[in-house]
């Protein structure tokens, strides 16, 4: 039996559905046992950040992209001791590449500067 099963079953429907080019699954739910609306929680998987690249998602607004993955997830979300927490961060291939052209540009204006001083 597996130590994560929601995890698990989040990344096989993700997968089956979306075919995403990239998935991303972090449990945070250890920096939150703390908090009160945990207290009682049978579960350790209840707090989870995804990054989810699909052409799925093409021309489709966040809102649209969100439901999607919530409506895969429903079971995990609706059962009690699921998922408390989803941050979701959904987007085209495209849109992940641009991300990463700018990110680049932005360490190099970074090297550029430390060089300079």
């Amino acid at each position: 039996m597996s130590n994560t099963p929601v995890e698990d079953a989040m990344r096989l429907k993700i997968t089956e559905a979306l075919k995403p080019t990239t998935l991303e699954i972090n449990n945070d739910s250890a920096l939150h046992s703390h908090h009160k609306a945990m207290q009682g929680s049978i579960s350790k998987e209840t707090h989870f950040r995804l990054v989810i690249t699909s052409e799925a998602f093409k021309s489709k607004m966040q809102p649209a992209r969100h439901r999607m993955v919530y409506a895969l997830l429903k079971e995990e979300l609706d059962r009690a001791g699921g998922i408390h927490a989803l941050q979701l961060k959904t987007r085209t291939l495209e849109e992940e590449e641009a991300q990463m052209k700018r990110e680049q540009a932005e360490k190099g204006q970074e090297i550029a500067e430390v060089e300079k001083v």
